[in-house]
């Protein structure tokens, strides 16, 4: 039942991906691919703690996360104790992190800048939550769904894209933890086993110009 409830909020994602060859002419912003380079890494954008940062001052030593994010979509509920973990990860490997939320047409309701701010207090978000306040980041990267992951290296090349783990619903019965080891991999200066994985989660509600 609990998986019935989840598909019919996301319907717009679930129907692109299910009639992929159909709407794919229609379909503006193409994903980035691997060993591109970061996009609109200059671009400054307003963060809940009231400063504004770009993604490339945000870039660490050994690269940065860029989490694609929201405030209310259950597959962001569901996978946000992945996201303390990929915290304390990226700590440790000294790899930069940023949640940015780009739901441009829920800027009035669930995704205003006000429950941003609540929600990254609620969650207790130890790294910036950004603002994107007309998708311009979200257009760039190509970014579909929320979550929606892209890791870069310390050169601001992708390196993985894609979802947290294999399974939203329940850390403990995850059998791939797909950013986890891509981590990992990154920094002892490993190939990516696995670069690219499917995005699971709410369309993201954007701007189109």
């Amino acid at each position: 039942m609990k998986k019935i409830f989840l598909a019919l909020l996301c319907i717009p994602f679930f129907v692109t991906a299910q009639y992929g060859k159909k709407k794919k002419t229609q379909e503006q912003f193409e994903t980035i691919n691997i060993k591109a380079e970061m996009p609109y890494m200059d671009e400054e954008l307003k963060s809940v703690n009231g400063l504004s940062y770009s993604l490339k001052t945000l870039t660490e030593k050994n690269g940065l996360i860029v989490l694609f994010t929201c405030n209310t979509c259950p597959f962001v509920v569901k996978w946000e104790d992945r996201y303390k973990q990929t915290e304390e990860l990226a700590k440790k490997n000294n790899i930069g992190l940023v949640y940015i939320n780009s739901n441009y047409k829920k800027r009035d309701g669930d995704d205003s800048f006000e429950e941003m701010k609540k929600h990254a207090k609620k969650m207790n978000y130890r790294f910036p939550y950004l603002l994107d306040k007309k998708s311009l980041l979200a257009n760039a990267f190509g970014a579909k769904t929320t979550p929606h992951i892209f890791m870069f290296n310390s050169n601001y090349q992708l390196v993985y894209k894609g979802a947290i783990d294999d399974n939203y619903e329940n850390i403990n019965k995850v059998k791939d933890f797909y950013l986890k080891d891509a981590m990992e991999q990154l920094v002892k200066g490993k190939k990516i086993k696995v670069a690219e994985t499917n995005p699971v989660g709410c369309s993201i509600k954007r701007y189109k110009p």
